[in-house]
């Protein structure tokens, strides 16, 4: 009679751990359905965004190909941080307004691994692309002479093809590593999109170890290429400040605060969501920080470059009728 029961114990154990298994075959993307009444009216803003990040991005990425006075490593430099830019927003803007439109949030277990690992591969390319083009910024006013060598066309490529594979493998291993735990319970993520903080709430047991992963890897790729662009730029003032008035100061300045301001957008924002210590923050705070540095910033880079840059608008202007 004990035998008995026990078996039934295990058979009943183990169609607990079938169903669990089951429903974890899918994610459910909450997204905004805390604030229903305004699905349509988010809707209807957030496709307005996407399009003005391809036309802002896509005019950013046309100018610097076919203007004969942007072929410079500056403006090759931010040509590759637009299509990046376009790139990382489609990530997680078209699901969402797909989500937005259907009311079902519904995400296969390898969509949102597949959509986790690009995001963050993506992300990694974006520090390092930030980085280079201050590092490009920091040559051209300290060092004008030797400019043109140390930022010829073959270290500008490499430069380039470094911050878009330097990423790839660590990404790669830490979205498998993410995937690998064991989720029960609640399928339902709190946010638009598949990222690591909302993910290991939904994970069963101990995730210490994956927690420490992740703030190693955010020092990696998020706090190590800021402190060299702080220091790229601490550089740049002390230079820029010694210049007599009148000496190119003027651009030197409008063209680095362009990319300053892009700079503390991002970075800002990322460090805020995987490197913050663990307190109880509102999900609803989270969801709006996660909406600067993957939407609201790729739409506000062309106008800060556009707006802030003399050739860039001089080249928009030939395009104008």
């Amino acid at each position: 009679m004990q035998s008995r029961n026990v078996n039934l114990e295990r058979e009943d154990h183990l169609k607990i751990t079938e169903t669990n298994l089951t429903i974890m075959m899918d994610f459910v993307l909450l997204g905004f359905t805390d604030i229903p009444q305004f699905q349509w009216f988010l809707l209807g803003i957030f496709l307005v965004i996407y399009v003005i990040i391809l036309l802002g991005n896509g005019t950013i990425i046309l100018i610097t190909r076919v203007d004969a006075t942007l072929q410079t490593p500056m403006y090759f430099f931010l040509g590759n941080f637009s299509f990046l830019e376009i790139c990382y927003v489609s990530i997680t803007l078209p699901r969402m307004l797909m989500d937005l439109c259907t009311q079902k949030g519904t995400i296969s277990f390898l969509t949102c691994a597949t959509q986790m690992c690009f995001f963050l591969m993506l992300g990694a390319t974006e520090c390092f692309l930030l980085a280079v083009m201050a590092y490009d910024r920091c040559v051209a006013i300290c060092d004008p002479l030797h400019y043109p060598l140390v930022m010829c066309p073959e270290v500008c490529i490499g430069l380039v093809v470094a911050s878009w594979i330097g990423g790839v493998p660590v990404q790669i291993g830490q979205t498998c590593q993410i995937f690998s735990l064991p989720f029960c319970g609640s399928n339902t993520i709190n946010h638009f999109f598949c990222d690591i903080p909302p993910l290991l709430k939904l994970a069963c047991g101990d995730i210490f170890v994956n927690e420490i992963v992740v703030y190693i890897f955010g020092i990696m790729f998020v706090t190590v290429p800021f402190l060299l662009i702080l220091g790229f730029y601490i550089r740049i003032i002390s230079t820029i400040l010694k210049l007599p008035a009148n000496t190119g100061q003027t651009k030197a300045v409008s063209t680095c605060s362009s990319h300053i301001t892009v700079v503390l957008l991002f970075y800002g924002s990322a460090t805020v969501t995987y490197l913050k210590p663990k307190l109880n923050q509102h999900e609803g705070i989270d969801k709006l920080i996660s909406l600067f540095y993957t939407i609201l910033t790729p739409m506000f880079n062309p106008i800060i470059y556009s707006l802030r840059n003399k050739d860039v608008r001089k080249a928009i202007g030939k395009f104008l009728p």
